[in-house]
């Protein structure tokens, strides 16, 4: 143990800690703008300097290492100017029109500016501004940017992608897509890690809400909405709410207050997707087809974006099944459209997400009949969710909890799962073993396949599940670095499996990046944790008895992976890759 003292205090640390973890432990916050532990502990922001009695210069307290006998100030007089001063520099730089930011009242910088008394910038005002595509998903304001450089070290250690690099130096350095490109050639899976651990309002999601005000506004259109099984665990978070004051019903109530004809809860459309990927993977697996590489679940935008650049030969592998969202939205404009006796064109399918590369899933394009156009015509985030709500002037405690409507009510404990890492393969292995079996396994028989904790064991669950003489070999991923790493081992032989859930996202949906931001924590884990009591606790825990389905294959689809069923829930992703102009080649 080390001995020192901060502020007065006498503490123990353990060695090799640092003085802002030592500080932080015990209680004292030393403020900060671009330290991410583990990941980005640069010192890029110099905000975090602290006094060390008997040195003449400042040190910075996230890349020092707490020493025997050390006396640290962490708010002297010399700290508190020379922060200040830095801070402002920093605001020289910046474009402080922090009314029109997305990330207002949720800002570090806005925060250590008015903790600081900044009410003047006493250095001319700089900030730096280039074009940028905003059609894109992703929007970068390099007039906020304070070059902490954590979008380059997250997208990089995190996520193996690097789409963003430092260009330039001394005071002209800045950060931009690496390699002199632009955005759209970058190999961007658009997860939004780089926005979620933005510490100020430089990246964002595109927003999309005025678009769903005119569609609501619009008395041609019927606005349909979903929400996904993730959306529930956060949506409390920026309003206020406890969590077991914020079921899925209130999000119902808020939309149908602000003007959404019909609302619904994803966990329908995951039932769905259940019922055609596990035959799915019954069907490849029972054929002989998954002897060499296994099936990939396909549920994940950001991972389909991965793939398709990364790793394209192996794209054929991908189950054929769209995602939750994109079989919502093909099941509104067909089957629900004819239950209203209306055109297709007429329904508006909007999606609440936690997820940034869901606005790019949803150009996916549908054809049909005489319709011609998209599954789902709007997409928001989490985080946009809660601007609507504030917007209309919905206060949180005047919502009820009301039920979706119908006839896509019902969901079950599976669907709801779909939001944490793991929780697709888990839905999906429950209503394959009834496939093979016909009958139910126990309802938490594939919990193994759990995440223990955070990017617990490199983000990676794996196991063997024996199904009378059938040995399943199946493994479950998140995070789009653990992903590749996963991969060169499939590759290389060094692993071999039937079956791999893939996330792009570190801890799955629930830590998507559109979900509430909250600065340098992570709280995917204990989100998903409420996802697994969701499902512990509700009625229906099979996809494949959820009445709702059966009704829909009864009436509609004939039965699963059917012609129609491959016609509106399947895709073809070598297709849609030849059709984008992404390159690829088979082996």
């Amino acid at each position: 143990m080390v001995n020192l003292t901060i502020d007065g205090k006498q503490i123990s640390v353990e060695e090799n800690t640092t003085i802002m973890e030592a500080a932080r432990i015990n209680g004292i916050p030393i403020p900060k703008l671009c330290y991410l532990k583990g990941i980005n502990e640069i010192a890029a922001c110099r905000v975090c300097v602290v006094e060390l009695e008997g040195k003449e210069r400042l040190i910075t307290s996230c890349n020092n290492v707490a020493e025997e006998g050390m006396v640290i100030y962490t708010n002297s007089p010399k700290v508190r100017r020379d922060r200040k001063t830095t801070v402002e520099l920093i605001l020289s730089q910046h474009d402080c029109e922090c009314v029109t930011c997305a990330r207002s009242g949720n800002c570090s910088l806005q925060k250590i500016a008015n903790d600081l008394n900044i009410i003047d910038i006493p250095f001319k005002l700089e900030p730096k501004k280039t074009p940028w595509n905003k059609n894109f998903p992703l929007i970068r304001d390099s007039s906020k940017c304070i070059q902490c450089m954590r979008c380059i070290q997250i997208c990089e250690k995190v996520q193996s992608l690097g789409v963003w690099d430092v260009e330039g130096t001394g005071s002209r350095t800045s950060v931009n897509v690496a390699g002199h490109r632009n955005i759209e050639e970058a190999d961007c899976s658009l997860c939004g890690q780089c926005v979620t651990h933005c510490p100020v309002g430089a990246l964002r999601e595109r927003d999309d809400t005025e678009k769903v005000w005119e569609a609501i506004e619009d008395k041609e259109k019927i606005v349909v909405a979903q929400v996904a099984p993730a959306v529930r665990t956060a949506w409390a978070e920026e309003l206020g709410l406890k969590l077991e004051d914020a079921p899925v019903g209130k999000i119902l109530d808020a939309l149908k207050k602000m003007g959404a004809d019909y609302v619904f809860d994803t966990t329908f459309s995951a039932d769905l997707t259940i019922m055609e990927e596990a035959n799915e993977f019954v069907q490849r697996f029972t054929s002989g087809e998954l002897k060499e590489r296994p099936m990939f679940t396909s549920c994940c935008p950001g991972w389909l974006r991965f793939i398709k650049s990364q790793y394209p030969h192996l794209v054929k592998q991908l189950s054929t099944a769209k995602s939750p969202q994109q079989m919502f939205g093909a099941v509104m404009k067909t089957y629900f459209a004819e239950k209203l006796g209306v055109e297709p064109e007429k329904i508006y399918t909007l999606s609440v997400m936690p997820c940034v590369a869901k606005k790019g899933e949803r150009e996916m394009e549908l054809f049909y009949g005489e319709y011609a156009g998209h599954d789902i015509d709007a997409v928001i985030t989490t985080r946009e969710l809660v601007k609507m709500i504030r917007s209309a002037h919905i206060s949180p405690e005047t919502l009820e909890d009301i039920e979706s409507d119908r006839p896509m009510q019902e969901g079950t404990g599976a669907g709801v799962i779909f939001g944490a890492t793991g929780g697709v393969m888990e839905a999906a292995l429950r209503t394959a073993y009834h496939i093979i079996k016909k009958e139910n396994p126990p309802a938490d028989a594939f919990k193994m396949v759990r995440s223990p904790g955070f990017q617990e064991n490199h983000g990676v669950m794996e196991a063997e599940l024996a199904i009378d003489d059938i040995t399943v070999r199946i493994a479950v991923v998140s995070g789009l670095g653990n992903t590749r790493r996963l991969l060169e081992k499939i590759e290389s032989g060094e692993v071999k499996y039937d079956f791999v859930e893939v996330m792009a996202c570190p801890g799955g949906c629930v830590g998507g990046g559109g979900q509430p931001i909250h600065d340098g924590e992570e709280w995917a884990f204990e989100r998903g944790k409420n996802l697994y009591c969701l499902d512990q606790n509700a009625k229906l825990r099979f996809s494949h008895e959820n009445p709702d389905i059966i009704k829909l294959y009864e009436e509609y689809f004939g039965e699963p992976v059917s012609h129609k069923a491959h016609m509106l829930l399947h895709t073809d992703h070598l297709d849609a890759m030849a059709r984008s102009g992404i390159g690829y080649e088979t082996k």
